[in-house]
């Protein structure tokens, strides 16, 4: 699998990079890449429910978008993070192997749960997905040096897990692969390791100053933007919030005469598809239409029935 060399930490370049490396390329390709401090949301989270926003005004951390769901995770110097891409049938066994390069350089790293890779039952990475079309990304971190301290801080707001579990809880949590990786001296010689064997012999893939310039102008235009950064949420009358096996799902929508006139959905559930493509398939239906609704591209693991009960107000 060929590599793409990535230099730059701005978080939002590498938004709109991830992007391309999904919609913009025919290629198999993967990337290792770091963001300088930052907070990256899900697709479908709301930043000021997620992000202790005051903490990381204070501390120059910069809020990002990602284009795929799951949770908010924080980034530093610290974190290595990863992309993969390619044809969504090639890409049905990627879920396993960064677990599996990892063990091959020597940590005992293992699969959990629906997007988590363990190390003696701490959490080291976090993954999420995105299909589109004929096409699949994955990408994750890998914390290596992370502060944790700051890590806490930034994802701590009123209600959250971590507001609730405190840093002495995270720290026995979460582990830094630097622990279990001591052949390494640096991050840099262990991001030189693991590209070495995820590319598997095959060379670099270099992009075109079009390819370049096409990256640029989504970051600018788009993933630097108050409006995708933050957003607003439609104006609403009934919410449900319930957890599933892809995440906790909260639905934010409006009825009249018993048909659905505003949708939005926020959590950090994980699906092929982004669920504002489904908000904006309802509008105009009937809540007694959705039992029957295939949303499974939208809501791993999700069946209708379970999905139509988050409509009963």
């Amino acid at each position: 699998m060929k590599y793409i060399l990535n230099p730059c930490t701005d978080p939002h370049w590498n938004m709109a990079h991830d992007e391309f490396l999904l919609e913009g390329l025919q290629e198999e390709v993967f990337c290792l890449w770091q963001n300088r401090p930052s907070v990256i949301i899900g697709l479908n989270q709301s930043a000021p429910a997620e992000v202790n926003l005051k903490y990381l005004e204070e501390n120059d951390i910069t809020l990002a978008r990602r284009v795929t769901g799951g949770g908010a995770v924080y980034h530093d110097l610290g974190n290595l993070n990863y992309t993969i891409a390619g044809s969504a049938r090639k890409m049905e066994n990627a879920y396993g192997l960064m677990a599996e390069t990892l063990r091959k350089l020597g940590v005992p790293a293992e699969r959990s749960g629906r997007n988590d890779i363990l190390v003696e039952g701490r959490k080291c990475s976090g993954y999420a997905k995105r299909l589109s079309k004929d096409r699949m990304m994955i990408h994750g971190t890998l914390m290596w040096d992370v502060d944790l301290d700051v890590l806490t801080e930034a994802l701590r707001v009123p209600g959250s897990k971590l507001e609730a579990a405190g840093i002495a809880s995270v720290h026995s949590r979460v582990a830094n692969l630097k622990e279990y990786l001591p052949q390494f001296p640096t991050l840099d010689a262990f991001r030189a390791a693991l590209q070495e064997q995820l590319a598997d012999g095959d060379g670099e893939y270099i992009l075109t100053q079009e390819q370049t310039a096409r990256v640029d102008r989504e970051a600018r235009e788009k993933f630097s933007t108050w409006e995708w950064n933050y957003g607003h949420s439609p104006e609403t009358t009934h919410a449900c919030r319930k957890k599933f096996a892809c995440g906790t799902v909260e639905v934010l929508y409006s009825l009249r005469h018993g048909v659905l006139t505003e949708v939005a959905f926020q959590g950090d559930f994980l699906g092929n598809r982004p669920a504002g493509e489904l908000a904006l398939l309802l509008k105009g239906k009937r809540v007694q239409e959705l039992p029957g609704l295939d949303v499974s591209a939208y809501f791993d693991q999700l069946d209708s029935s379970s999905f139509a009960s988050l409509f009963e107000a």
